[in-house]
């Protein structure tokens, strides 16, 4: 059998990829995550996790994880409805609902697995879901294999968002379901869910959030975007990868009658094995840290270090995205010039990637980055003269 056609369109597509400088290598970590890592033998700042409160390398969390497995091993061999669900996983279920102030809760595999399963076990096409143009691919793909109707608004446009309900409400849809990131991974923007709301209870629509990059820190307790804005919603979305633990797993909260039905009918959380117990034991660790007084304190010092990065990378003169999220993407614009930008920025001590098509938008690269309770102020100010070391040997500053 011949492919030696097929093998060549593939290493011709991976030169070109190559050529436009949109190849993301994946550089070898030596240590635990936290705000100094080890690469290549070396030990580095790093700028570009998403370790928010910085549990991921947090002691306690880690003997939580160790604990578990100890306990209930090292995972199921099976899916939860055959012989995989644990006690700690309806523990699990119990601490997220209580926290983000649901009913109840579902876990899967991954937060992508949540999006990409949310949708198509209650929405039909008699439905519509009206989704925000930035929106997370995994949501993108939810919304894909569900067969609802789909109508999109432009991001944080409610005036588009509200000539989308009216178009769908004239089209004699049965339910509307508006779906968001509650803040956008490229960009950093708080979605406007105090507006959103106020449009859902005007056109009788639902709201489902996808709050994995605020879950932990954003809102009182840290409880989410839609907290952060004083409103309900009726879906969130969301990841224990990011500030809860930094392992993996995904959510979904919603009342119970919905969390019964993804149950019987998501196809990610039925031909999925269960997670992993240390998974579960780590994640239940950092819900407790998150929500007491000592969350509060990280928050604080996260807002802290965000503000004082975000205002000393602007007066050195760098390209900022606007906002108030601990993500601060530093616009380049040119994906070669990203790439060659974190390569410096390796070389001088500090770990961050640049992003590229198709992460995001054409002529749109940058350096995302993210900012953790775990920096000091001298983290951040190492950082920040290695930007501006960096960004004028490349001509990006003066």
């Amino acid at each position: 059998m011949q492919t030696t056609g097929f093998h060549d369109r593939v290493a011709a597509e991976l030169s070109d990829i190559d050529a436009q400088g949109l190849t993301k290598p994946e550089r070898v970590i030596e240590s635990r995550q936290g705000p100094v890592i080890q690469v290549a033998g070396r030990k580095v700042l790093n700028f570009c996790a998403n370790n928010y409160l910085g549990l991921g390398g947090d002691d306690r969390v880690v003997a939580a994880a160790n604990a578990a497995s100890e306990s209930r091993g090292a995972g199921t061999a099976s899916v939860r409805f055959i012989c995989g669900t644990l006690d700690i996983h309806k523990q699990l279920e119990r601490a997220i609902a209580d926290y983000l102030g649901f009913e109840d809760s579902i876990l899967f595999a991954a937060a992508f697995d949540a999006n990409g399963g949310l949708f198509e076990p209650l929405f039909g096409s008699e439905d519509a879901i009206v989704s925000d143009a930035l929106n997370h691919a995994s949501i993108i793909d939810g919304v894909r294999l569900c067969k609802a109707r789909r109508y999109r608004f432009a991001t944080s446009d409610m005036a588009d968002l509200e000539a989308q309900l009216k178009q769908a409400r004239a089209d004699g849809v049965r339910d509307i379901i508006i779906a968001t990131d509650g803040a956008f991974s490229m960009d950093g923007y708080i979605a406007k869910l105090d507006q959103i709301r106020a449009l859902a209870d005007q056109y009788g629509a639902l709201i489902m959030v996808d709050d994995c990059h605020a879950t932990g820190f954003l809102g009182p307790q840290g409880r989410g975007s839609y907290a952060h804005h004083g409103v309900k919603v009726d879906f969130v979305t969301g990841t224990f990868g990011k500030a809860l633990g930094g392992a993996m797993g995904g959510f979904i909260c919603a009342n119970s009658a919905v969390v019964q039905l993804l149950k019987q009918r998501a196809r990610p959380y039925l031909f999925s094995n269960a997670l992993a117990p240390s998974i579960c034991g780590a994640s239940l660790e950092a819900i407790r840290i998150a929500r007491g007084e000592e969350g509060d304190k990280l928050r604080a010092q996260l807002t802290a270090n965000a503000a004082r990065f975000r205002g000393a990378m602007a007066d050195a003169g760098f390209d900022l995205l606007p906002g108030e999220h601990p993500i601060v993407p530093v616009m380049l614009g040119d994906a070669k010039l990203a790439q060659t930008m974190a390569a410096r920025m390796l070389e001088l001590g500090v770990y961050v990637i640049g992003f590229s098509f198709p992460v995001v938008p054409r002529g749109a690269a940058r350096i995302r980055t993210q900012m953790s309770a775990a920096h000091t102020f001298d983290h951040i100010d190492q950082a920040v003269a290695a930007f501006t070391t960096a960004g004028k040997e490349l001509g990006v500053i003066k």
